[in-house]
């Protein structure tokens, strides 16, 4: 077996919820500063999914106080504690670049018709 292969499968153990682009997700990761620990949660609609394998990543852009912010998260990466689901959206793009233009009402994604998976 391939050294890369090894790599990838031991990197995937993680059980991560499955969400397209255009879903509303809340993200909650580790902080480090200097020597303290926290713990944080950035909520926003998923503009990208892109990567393969271990590689995947995702982008999660969200309005604060008025300033568009995008984050670009590791699929796999340990500081990330959990993924939350908060709203499917329904859209037909799987990068949704053009919400960088919008403004207001007008960035609002609709609500699909798949449900969301329950955590036990």
């Amino acid at each position: 077996m391939d050294i890369l292969e090894t790599v990838n499968k031991e990197g995937i153990k993680k059980e991560v919820p499955p969400f397209k682009a255009g879903d509303t997700i809340k993200v909650h990761f580790t902080i480090r500063e200097a020597e303290k620990k926290r713990k944080q949660a950035f909520q926003g609609i998923v503009i990208q999914k892109r990567g393969s394998l271990i590689n995947k990543t995702f982008t999660v852009r969200k309005i604060s106080h008025g300033i568009a912010v995008e984050r670009i998260f590791p699929l796999y990466s340990p500081l990330i504690e959990k993924i939350e689901i908060v709203r499917r959206g329904h859209v037909r793009r799987a990068k949704l670049y053009y919400l960088r233009k919008l403004k207001g009402k007008s960035t609002k994604v609709k609500k699909a018709k798949r449900p969301i998976a329950k955590e036990n």
